[in-house]
């Protein structure tokens, strides 16, 4: 007698594991993962590129210009001021924003808690509106504005979230300020290098040029990159910041031999 047994045993067979571990699978909670792809931008990464970009393009742009002058004692003297002086304004503007949307939150939020408390019925509306914006009903928002109502806290966080679209800062303020000081100094300093090396000043801008030419096509893709655009994007961004800080520096290069040129203004 063969042992061999029929078709439908063996599939049913067959069948039997895998539908076990599937059901298995299901109970325990095992199901197909699903990764967010989006990318988080804090304030720190903001102040980092905003910092280190000017700081990369506007010194850069201004020893250009002032290379035409043919001094590289003037060169650095005139670079150096610039990049404390703009290191401490950018600094110092990144502070006081950071302040004030501190305190822009803090006293929206306060507000809001005050609506909260004295107008509860214009505050469930509101969120009946909200709600609406993205095609719930009254009905299905009921819900959740009872879930809301029974915790204060949690009803003022919907409201600055939805309906003010206001945001706790999440770093303090003085650290943003340093931030952004550091990175437009750093950034600031690199086309400056090469003066301290060279004597021969056009030796120095030529290679200022070439350094910071590079600097800009890399720290463009970087950025692209870091915001989560596709590789094609970061390249286009690349090369879009090398044409802005090429022009900035151009054009200041330009106006200073210009302006140098005019009888009566030379420098000396």
């Amino acid at each position: 007698m063969s042992s061999t047994s029929p078709p439908s045993a063996i599939a049913s067979e067959n069948e039997k594991p895998l539908s076990s571990t599937a059901s298995t699978d299901m109970e325990a909670g095992h199901r197909p993962q699903h990764k967010e792809r989006h990318t988080a931008h804090t304030d720190l990464v903001r102040d980092v590129i905003i910092g280190f970009s000017d700081g990369l393009t506007v010194p850069f742009a201004l020893t250009a210009g002032l290379s035409s002058l043919g001094s590289s004692k003037l060169v650095i003297l005139g670079g150096l001021a610039e990049l404390f002086s703009g290191a401490i304004s950018m600094g110092l503007g990144a502070y006081l924003a950071g302040v004030t949307d501190k305190k822009h939150y803090e006293v929206e939020r306060a507000r809001e808690v005050q609506e909260v408390r004295d107008t509860p019925e214009a505050e469930e509306e509101e969120i009946y509106e909200l709600l609406g914006k993205y095609g719930v009903g009254r009905e299905a928002s009921a819900g959740v504005v009872e879930s809301l109502k029974s915790n204060e806290d949690m009803w003022v966080k919907f409201m600055m979230d939805f309906e003010l679209q206001l945001t706790l800062p999440e770093s303090s303020a003085w650290i943003e300020g340093l931030v952004m000081a550091f990175s437009y100094m750093f950034g600031g300093f690199l086309p400056m290098i090469p003066y301290f090396c060279f004597k021969q000043v056009l030796h120095a801008l030529y290679t200022s040029i070439g350094i910071t030419a590079f600097i800009l096509l890399l720290f463009g893709y970087i950025k692209a990159i870091v915001t989560g655009t596709t590789k094609r994007d970061a390249m286009w961004s690349a090369v879009q910041t090398l044409v802005i800080g090429a022009a900035a520096a151009g054009v200041s290069y330009g106006i200073v031999k210009g302006i140098n040129g005019v009888e009566g203004v030379q420098a000396a």
